[in-house]
């Protein structure tokens, strides 16, 4: 256990050491989540704090009150953030209309959410984003690998190599540049995303794809009873993405599930999964349907910066046209 430093010891923090109650073993806990410097502990919430460093939730706010004191926290101008935002990337979805909807392709520092029934596209969109990322940037790619959590068993390589030789791309190599993790459950999920920021610098990863983000968490926690510990756990794992998006500039797409909800007696009853928890989350919420054929029919749902509208592409042989 830390040994306890009063106030009159310490009047402003350099190292995550130098707060109350967090020692070495603690901080190395803390630095493996993501919380590698006092800034982000000064914005962390005490119960999230004190789970992951295994620490008491008064100590946590103890570190919590000295790293604010400690940094400077405050507004900076709209210009500042602009020039900030200039260094964010976009990934070609292979469809023009798409892009468009999106405001010019899957961005970085930003989640995008494609959610919608079975057979409506949504991991094949996956699939043309882990081929499209490793192009150059001047081809509509980041130039970088791409990490794939697959919870429902859908990654198929021969259909990511068919769609990357209908690129011009090398499918073999393409295939060496996704690394793939299989999601045995919501912890497990939970796990590999947490291990990824030792792995995104290392790698080169540009882009992050949870296909999908609550297969898991509604398979684990069942009935009304666990929804409040379901929902607590799922907005961890996606501000851990959001902070994985925002420290490295990466992208992350995921998709989700929905339900019918029977109290829409008019109109289209799809529901997403994971309910305020996720919608909030989400940058970008894209809902995508099946259409006549090949065509699906997407629809911007929320977005910051791009009004609500609706597209067609097509799903072919080929890839996302």
């Amino acid at each position: 256990m830390a040994k306890e430093k009063s106030d009159k010891d310490i009047h402003l923090a350099k190292d995550l050491e130098d707060l109350p109650g967090i020692g070495p073993a603690t901080a190395e806990k803390l630095k493996a989540e993501g919380f590698e410097t006092i800034e982000k502990i000064a914005t962390a919430s005490p119960h999230e704090l004190a789970e992951i460093g295994d620490i008491s939730v008064d100590s946590a706010k103890k570190a919590i009150e000295v790293a604010k004191k400690s940094t400077e926290i405050g507004f900076e101008t709209g210009e500042v953030i602009f020039e900030r935002r200039k260094e964010i990337g976009k990934i070609d979805t292979g469809s023009k209309e798409l892009n468009d909807l999106l405001g010019g392709g899957v961005e970085t520092q930003s989640i995008t959410e494609f959610f919608g029934k079975f057979g409506s596209g949504k991991t094949q969109v996956g699939f043309q984003l882990a081929v499209n990322t490793q192009k150059p940037k001047e081809q509509g790619g980041l130039g970088g690998k791409v990490l794939f959590v697959d919870s429902e068993a859908t990654f198929r390589p021969e259909r990511i190599k068919q769609i990357a030789e209908a690129n011009g791309m090398d499918g073999t190599e393409v295939l060496k540049n996704i690394l793939v993790a299989r999601a045995l459950n919501s912890d497990h999920q939970i796990l590999l995303i947490d291990k990824a920021d030792e792995i995104i610098p290392k790698e080169n990863i540009k882009l992050i794809i949870v296909d999908s983000l609550t297969s898991q968490f509604r398979s684990d926690y069942v009935g009304r009873g666990a929804l409040s510990e379901r929902q607590q756990k799922l907005n961890r794992h996606i501000r851990t993405l959001q902070r994985l998006a925002d420290k490295f500039n990466i992208a992350i797409y995921i998709t989700n599930q929905v339900m019918d909800n029977p109290g829409i007696l008019f109109g289209d009853p799809t529901t997403p999964i994971g309910g305020h928890v996720l919608a909030h989350q989400s940058t970008y919420r894209v809902y995508v349907r099946r259409g006549k054929e090949e065509k699906r029919i997407a629809r911007l749902i929320d977005s910051p910066s791009m009004p609500e509208g609706e597209c067609v592409f097509k799903v072919t042989a080929n890839g996302v046209q």
